[in-house]
């Protein structure tokens, strides 16, 4: 998402300055080119040099150096960015903006500038409650600056109470859902995701090894382009993503349950868990004991949810998965044609890279119509991104057939 983004990174005088030595690193390893200038309060607290060696550009202080000889810094670097982000913000650097004043090298950049403004501010509790710093975030939300809520906890003045910036991941995931297209917005995209637990007694069940990754990569970049999501999950140890409708839910019988509940309010329906296809038969009321040297256990056929929704599919986009140890393409499209997907998302557990538990994943975008897009080894939230936009050219190939 943020490959080739050129991002503008001011850090302000206040001790959550250290963060942005962790912020900068996770922009570099999304794919992005970060360039920083720093107040001369800054510099109190975190290095130059720091800042440097993590973003592999000079950092900026001085309004009047030139750079690289004839350029004016302030005009420079305005010019420069996808997106400038101000973390840590004090109530300084909002008061300047707030007021038009321009008597630094990142004040000054900001007024020059015409990319969008992150604001990410950390302050004393009462510093941020205090109604003048909060009549300025109203008035440059109002002239289209975006302010980054800062969570609450203990401060550094040891005051308990709203004001922290928030870590690292949370300002990545606010920058990455500002630059994302918002190609959704109008469509409520419901996505399922994680294992399911079918149990036989009281402390056992039968799994799988789904982490749940990718489902909740999915919801997360559906929700940053603009669309409503809501996420029906099995058992993960993974945090929802913030802004997404969560349903919890542990066996196959409650995710048909939780989804066919909700399938009227969706336009586009993502089924990524990997759902049990058999549950035990019985449900012991005490825990099985360990007795004869082997039992057996019965399973029956859970609900096919996907089967269920492919019946009842009217005018919404339907994408499955299939998880293959043999003959991939054939077996996934049979899969999509029986179950009446517009596509299906194919991979092979025995391909490196691919599979449960990971970061990544190599799958197959197969379509209905026959077309098989192999998309290369990536980062599951990249996978995310491509399966979205060709949701997006599903939609507009229908769109195209009606006019």
């Amino acid at each position: 998402m943020l490959k080739d983004k050129k991002i503008l990174l001011g850090i302000t005088g206040g001790i959550a300055a250290y963060k942005a030595a962790e912020l900068t690193r996770l922009l570099i390893k999304q794919g992005a080119a970060v360039k920083v200038v720093m107040t001369e309060h800054a510099t109190e607290f975190i290095t130059p040099l720091t800042m440097q060696t993590l973003s592999g550009n000079p950092v900026y202080k001085d309004m009047f150096t030139l750079i690289e000889w004839s350029e004016i810094g302030h005009i420079s670097l305005a010019d420069y960015p996808d997106l400038i982000v101000i973390a840590p913000a004090t109530a300084n650097i909002i008061a300047k903006v707030a007021a038009g004043l321009a008597d630094d090298l990142l004040s000054t950049t900001v007024m020059a500038s015409r990319a969008p403004v992150l604001f990410c501010p950390a302050m004393n509790t009462m510093m941020f409650t205090n109604p003048i710093v909060q009549n300025n975030i109203e008035k440059l939300t109002e002239h289209g600056y975006r302010f980054l809520e800062p969570s609450s906890g203990q401060l550094a003045c040891k005051v308990e109470g709203q004001g922290r910036l928030p870590d690292p991941p949370e300002i990545l995931d606010a920058i990455e859902t500002l630059l994302a297209p918002k190609d959704l917005v109008g469509e409520t995209v419901l996505v399922t995701a994680g294992p399911t637990r079918e149990p036989f007694d009281p402390v056992r069940f039968i799994t799988n090894y789904s982490s749940g990754k990718m489902g909740y990569a999915i919801a997360q970049a559906a929700r940053r382009r603009g669309a409503d999501v809501i996420l029906v999950s099995g058992p993960t140890a993974l945090n929802p993503p913030t802004g997404v409708e969560y349903i919890a839910v542990a066996s196959a019988s409650e995710m048909r349950d939780a989804v066919m509940a909700r399938l009227d309010r969706a336009t586009v329906v993502v089924k990524s868990a990997a759902v049990a296809d058999y549950r035990p038969s019985v449900l012991a009321d005490s825990k099985i004991k360990k007795g004869a040297d082997e039992i057996v256990m019965k399973l029956e056929r859970n609900p096919d949810i996907i089967a269920e929704i492919g019946r009842n599919k009217g005018d919404r986009v339907l994408i499955g998965f299939a998880m293959e140890t043999e003959d991939l393409v054939a077996n996934a499209t049979k899969k999509l044609l029986e179950k009446n997907m517009d596509m299906i998302v194919a991979n092979d557990l025995k391909t490196q890279g691919a599979g449960f538990q990971g970061d990544t994943n190599v799958v197959k975008l197969i379509r209905s119509g026959g077309r098989i897009d192999a998309l290369p080894l990536m980062d599951k939230s990249e996978v995310a991104d491509r399966i979205l936009d060709r949701i997006g050219d599903l939609k507009a190939e229908r769109n195209d057939g009606r006019s």
